[in-house]
């Protein structure tokens, strides 16, 4: 019996791994260009200024002293 569920465990395991890897590779794919206008419009961006918010996000970074969640990582002296 215990022989049994061990086989059903190994082939349980293999199956939920391809199935993983099945799964995670669907999700990967290739943006042709004539597909990225459709990403790149206006509309798909959180600030209506795209260089004043990140103007001012530089420089709330420089005032606090750190970086926080906006994928920006440094000390705070503002510089590149």
């Amino acid at each position: 019996m215990n022989h049994l569920t061990l086989r059903g465990l190994r082939r349980f395991g293999v199956v939920a791994a391809l199935f993983a890897l099945v799964m995670l590779g669907t999700g990967c794919a290739a943006v042709q260009q004539y597909e990225r206008e459709r990403l790149a419009d206006r509309i798909m961006t959180f600030d209506g200024d795209a260089k004043h918010a990140s103007r001012r996000t530089k420089s709330l970074d420089a005032r606090e002293g750190s970086t926080g969640g906006n994928g920006g990582a440094g000390g705070g002296c503002a510089c590149n």
